[in-house]
């Protein structure tokens, strides 16, 4: 079968930076020399791209997990086209259209189940998707002037902030090639590499703890690299939380931007998943998990009780969380001590506690 025509673009574009890269910028540090603000100003700017594809790009644009001021979008938009991954309609259109097919050898544009090699760089490098270009699926964002504007500019405005930026940059510290290399040709090629890992690495390699129904994984160590999205499994069951780590201790530095900026008026509307349908997913696939890896009948058993105990126990707690919100009266406030739904309350957490110690014992088949 004869293979789609290959794309110049994208294939020049990603061999020679990577050339670059392992040549260039190692040469002119042995021959001239980074200094230290150089590598920090190269880290920020590597900051600023990766968060206008993780917050603007991915969680707003794609899924619309919040909305943002008109200032915010614009300087998602500049730093999206110096992360050079295409304008936001190219990468919305087929991301979306990624998670509508996840998975689909055909319908998915860089479907996992065509190896690691395609998912991460190779559905890029030749015309392999008979639906780009197709925006069908985005006509609210086109409806967005600062996404528009981006479409019509992206070229120059790709050149202006690969080059441009860095160039004035080094111009200001005093040398211009340094930064061209570092907030340049390094910059991108990390930057590049890291967003792929999301669509390969985080597609193999890491847990499925809320859903087996693709092959997305979570993985903290993907997360360190793609300012937090490297929770992906979350992320495909529960694609329109602003958030990917939920977690206090997971690294998801985009969740936290995005929250930040709800404070100073930049966000609003975000959007979050309840921690019912949260722990009734992640519930749901240790029940499976422990059911396949079990023999004895009796623990089966033992297991499946449970089961129903601690999702009916995570079923009443939704419950009495929703009173507490539908009652949040002064007056409750007041006497929330005393209240009749502070006991129930207090006998709930009790109940939970002791739930999930017997649920954890069904899991390893120990409880009698």
């Amino acid at each position: 079968m004869e293979k789609p025509r290959r794309i110049w673009v994208t294939t020049l574009l990603f061999s020679i930076t990577f050339v670059a890269m392992v040549t260039l910028v190692p040469w002119y540090g042995f021959t001239h020399g980074f200094e230290l603000r150089e590598w920090i100003v190269a880290g920020l700017i590597l900051m600023f791209n990766g968060t206008a594809i993780t917050a603007g790009y991915h969680r707003l644009w794609s899924h619309k997990a919040y909305q943002a001021h008109w200032s915010l979008r614009l300087w998602f938009a500049l730093w999206g086209a110096m992360a050079t991954q295409n304008s936001i309609m190219n990468w919305t259109s087929g991301h979306r259209r990624h998670h509508a097919f996840v998975d689909d050898y055909d319908k998915d544009p860089y479907s996992a189940r065509r190896g690691f090699w395609f998912s991460h760089i190779g559905w890029m490098l030749r015309d392999y998707d008979p639906k780009a270009g197709d925006f069908s699926n985005i006509k609210d964002l086109q409806r967005d002037p600062i996404v528009v504007w981006q479409q019509k500019y992206y070229v120059p405005l790709v050149l202006l902030m690969n080059v441009g930026v860095p160039a004035l940059i080094g111009f200001l510290m005093g040398d211009v090639v340094a930064m061209l290399l570092l907030g340049g040709v390094l910059r991108l090629v990390l930057s590049h590499h890291f967003t792929f890992f999301i669509n390969s690495l985080a597609h193999i390699w890491g847990k499925r703890p809320y859903t087996d129904k693709n092959t997305a994984r979570d993985n903290g160590f993907l997360a360190l690299v793609t300012w937090g999205e490297g929770y992906h499994n979350y992320h495909h069951i529960f694609q329109y939380d602003y958030r990917n780590g939920i977690r206090w201790w997971q690294f998801d530095p985009t969740k936290w931007l995005i929250y930040g900026c709800s404070k100073v008026g930049l966000t609003d509307s975000l959007k979050r998943v309840s921690d019912y349908r949260i722990e009734k997913a992640r519930i749901d696939m240790q029940y499976k998990y422990a059911s396949q890896k079990l023999t004895c009948q009796i623990a089966l058993q033992k297991l499946e009780e449970q089961y129903e105990l601690v999702s009916n126990t995570w079923h009443d707690w939704n419950k009495l969380r929703q009173q507490w919100v539908e009652h949040k009266a002064e007056e409750l406030k007041h006497n929330w001590e005393s209240s009749e739904l502070h006991k129930q309350y207090e006998e709930m957490k009790s109940s939970m506690q002791e739930q999930q110690k017997r649920w954890q014992l069904a899991r390893a088949g120990l409880l009698t």
